[in-house]
């Protein structure tokens, strides 16, 4: 069963050749033509991976240069993009049938091979390449904590690209251990809240902005424009520079921020992170893709860094929680005044919007508990203040809390609010 993995996605650019790249390129064209070719088939009939493989998978033999596994995968990808759609439309959302436009495709352990010196193979419409995986120099790399350990296998993995980089989202996974599998997960939640102001806030008060971020990210798109424009070989190899500086850039952001949460969560003695689902959160938040990545390789970081110290990482359903209010449970538009600011119309509480957020999100999970067979239903949401069961019980921090971690080192640590 699923439920009885853990598992993991370790991020890194390919070093491709120009041959290598035009195969990759037509792999990823075929790889669209058969995932709407599936669909297009399947659409309206069956979402199940087990009845669109059988009813598309000739056809997709016949009409592509898709070889035969990357079929399968092809029919698997359209039952799961039409899987999605309804249940989309079983939450009254409108719906249209499933495009493949994204310049990605799928790999699983048939059609990739992960080796010890760093490289990797990958199935093409013609044969396979072999390329170097672009890993940090450096050997603490959060990538070698799956390639280097035998206690990690490779699974389902994704190559997309991205302004002609290409990057392998592989998959890793493992066992549960007993504990892992049996543990109700309860205690003390952190809950957290990603955004375009504020990069994230958790509901402990502790803000990370993302003000340069954002700032940065639209600079780096402005100059990708402009360079793509040129389209002259030196503008190419400014694009490939200047892409790379970007690419560390956000990865030191998140890198910093991802401490600070974990760090959080230590100081709090928390037992679980909460998030909220990143499913559709440019759709929420009015992301750019960078955000949605970046958003997505957040979550990936304080996943692995928490998971080293003990700590669970858990998203929750992101339904109102920008326009439910924390203190009395009152769901309106009207409660969020602006992007930024929160005032309840029913209890007149005011909050900054992205804290608001936080505390809801980590509020979800707490309630969780108390309908799950497996959790004792006895979590807490920490607060900067103290603790707050689902009953309203709230625990204060005893005196000197704030004062002994001022004392303490604390990584990229921004405004807090009462």
């Amino acid at each position: 069963m699923a439920d009885d993995y853990v598992r993991r996605t370790a991020i890194t650019r390919l070093e491709v050749t120009d041959e290598q790249r035009d195969l990759l390129e037509e792999t990823i064209s075929e790889w669209k033509r058969g995932c709407q070719l599936a669909t297009d088939m399947a659409w309206g009939k069956y979402n199940a991976k087990s009845d669109v493989q059988p009813l598309a998978y000739d056809d997709v033999r016949e009409h592509t240069d898709l070889g035969s596994q990357h079929a399968v995968l092809a029919t698997h990808q359209a039952a799961q993009a039409i899987t999605g759609c309804i249940e989309r439309k079983a939450k009254d959302k409108k719906v249209s049938k499933p495009t493949f436009t994204a310049p990605t495709v799928k790999y699983d352990t048939r059609t990739m091979t992960v080796f010890d010196d760093d490289t990797v193979s990958l199935s093409t419409t013609e044969s396979r390449v072999r390329c170097d995986l672009s890993l940090p120099d450096a050997n603490d790399g959060y990538q070698r904590q799956y390639l280097d350990s035998d206690n990690w296998s490779v699974t389902e993995s994704t190559l997309t690209v991205r302004d002609g980089d290409y990057f392998l989202h592989i998959g890793f996974r493992r066992p549960k251990t007993d504990t892992e599998r049996n543990t109700a997960e309860d205690g003390t939640v952190l809950g957290v809240d990603l955004g375009i102001e504020n990069l994230a806030v958790t509901s402990t008060a502790s803000f990370f902005s993302g003000r340069e971020l954002t700032h940065n990210l639209r600079e780096f798109e402005k100059v990708r424009a402009g360079l793509q424009q040129t389209g002259t070989r030196s503008a190419h190899r400014t694009l490939e520079r200047s892409s790379g500086r970007e690419l560390r850039y956000v990865r030191d952001v998140l890198h910093r921020a991802s401490n600070a949460i974990v760090s959080e969560a230590l100081r709090y003695e928390c037992e679980v992170i909460a998030f909220e689902n990143l499913t559709n959160i440019r759709d929420r938040t009015g992301a750019s893709w960078g955000h949605k990545w970046a958003f997505r390789t957040l979550y990936e970081q304080v996943e692995y860094k928490a998971e080293a110290e003990g700590i669970t990482v858990k998203q929750v359903g992101s339904a109102y929680t920008s326009q439910r209010c924390a203190e009395c449970g009152f769901t309106a538009d009207e409660n969020r005044r602006t992007r930024n600011d929160f005032r309840c119309v029913k209890c007149e509480s005011e909050a900054n919007a992205d804290y608001n957020a936080a505390k809801n999100i980590g509020t979800r999970y707490v309630r969780r508990g108390q309908q799950s067979s497996r959790r004792t239903g006895d979590s807490q949401l920490a607060l900067k203040s103290g603790t707050v069961t689902p009953s309203g019980g709230f625990t204060a921090y005893p005196d000197g809390f704030e004062a002994e971690f001022m004392d303490k080192p604390h990584p990229q640590r921004a405004k807090s609010v009462d």
